[in-house]
């Protein structure tokens, strides 16, 4: 299915700038097209692929809560502590076993240029094997730990589950840096993770929703590419305003200024309600961070969830290889087509905002700027309000079509 995306009106003097466009031959608009491609991966996926066993489930369980609590929207993901959790099973003739948890507790400390390990276990494993001559309180030096491989992921170069240092035989994985710094992790446990998401937002009835920044939710330009207009009309003096409903902000530190979207916060805790949001930006992780501020200040939204160029896997490409939702159940918000070239199926392209006169020269606009003109787009009925009736459509024809049951079963 090819992508939608909404008409786009090179001149900028009337204030309702964006309309929907229209779909000759009585075809689906956009919003139905796309849920059902959605509803039919998901019944695709139900029908084809085998529900996750519950020992696939099980494993890491310690740092998969830390990982689960970022999924979560935790905002202090380096103080969060993971939760202890145990798992039992039960036989036919009634006998029951009890498995042990294994806690591993992995301290990096640095001296200088010496680092140290110290790996603490708390309980005796059937998958750790310790010497004869040795009891549990002995030196541990002698240890054999042997719950992995495979290994999970690696934080830092050590192993999330058992606290190995990663070596070149070890797969590396994909990097997910933006969820803890320096944590890889394996094809598996991304599986695992993803399954267990899609399990948690099934039942709080949301999708995932991946978001853009530039041109799609603000528009930013550097300080010395402001044009001799704008600087007339003081567009510098009007960031530095202390208005807690303004939309135009300074970014000292990158030395540029940055215009919210009009309706930008309706958008986001409207669609908040019905997916589960990332930010996913070609900008660098500083300045990703800094607009994911302005937009999320209580950092409700998207918490660790915030994906920059140095997280992509591919160059000049994004993917949701590290994004720890279903592909399946994603929709993706863009105004640029070519860099999703693995997943155009699931996105709607959005139209360009162009605020700043830096903007429309990049992409070739020989007219004034919206802050040259000292207008803006409607709230009412812009860009992000007329997506955010086709993202409720989506949401609704995805829950109410029972596609969302029959996976559930499946799950």
């Amino acid at each position: 299915m090819p992508s939608c995306r909404l008409r786009e009106f090179p001149s900028y003097k009337s204030s309702r700038l964006l309309q929907p466009t229209a779909h000759p031959n009585c075809s689906p608009p956009p919003s139905v097209a796309l849920a059902l491609k959605l509803a039919a991966s998901i019944m695709s996926l139900a029908a084809e692929s085998p529900s996750p066993s519950m020992s696939s489930l099980s494993g890491s369980d310690d740092f998969s809560a830390l990982l689960d609590a970022e999924l979560e929207f935790d905002s202090d993901a380096d103080s969060a502590s993971p939760a202890d959790t145990s798992a039992s099973a039960t036989s036919d003739d009634d006998d029951e076993e009890e498995e042990e948890d294994v806690v591993v507790e992995v301290d990096t400390v640095e001296q200088g240029s010496t680092k140290r390990r110290r790996v603490e276990e708390q309980h005796q494993d059937r998958g750790t094997a310790m010497r004869p001559d040795e009891d549990a309180i002995g030196s541990f030096k002698d240890a054999e730990i042997k719950i992995c491989p495979p290994h999970p992921g690696f934080l830092r170069g050590l192993c999330i589950k058992c606290g190995k240092i990663q070596d070149e035989e070890d797969v590396p994985g994909v990097a997910c840096g933006y969820i803890h710094e320096g944590l890889r992790l394996g094809t598996s446990e991304i599986e695992r993770l993803r399954g267990s998401d899609l399990k948690k937002l099934l039942r709080e009835r949301k999708l995932v929703l991946i978001l853009d920044l530039d041109h799609t939710l603000i528009n930013s330009t550097r300080l010395h590419d402001i044009s001799a207009a704008e600087m007339d009309l003081g567009i510098q003096t009007a960031a530095l305003k202390d208005d807690p409903d303004r939309s135009l902000f300074t970014l000292e530190r990158m030395h540029m200024l940055t215009k919210l979207r009009p309706f930008v916060r309706r958008f986001l805790k409207e669609a908040s309600n019905m997916f589960e949001m990332y930010i996913y930006t070609m900008g660098d992780k500083a300045y990703s961070i800094e607009v994911a501020k302005l937009l999320d200040p209580g950092n409700v939204y998207f918490g660790s969830k915030v994906i920059s160029n140095s997280d992509c896997t591919q160059r000049h490409q994004k993917g949701l290889d590290v994004v720890l939702g279903a592909e399946s159940i994603a929709v993706i918000l863009d105004d640029t087509e070519d860099v999703w070239q693995k997943h155009k199926e699931n996105l709607i392209l959005m139209e360009r905002y162009h605020y700043f006169a830096s903007s429309c020269r990049q992409f070739g606009f020989s007219v004034r700027s919206l802050s040259e003109l000292m207008v803006d787009e409607r709230e009412s009925d812009g860009a992000l309000s007329t997506i955010l009736d086709v993202l409720k459509r989506i949401h609704t024809i995805f829950f109410d079509s029972g596609v969302e049951t029959a996976l559930s079963s499946r799950t």
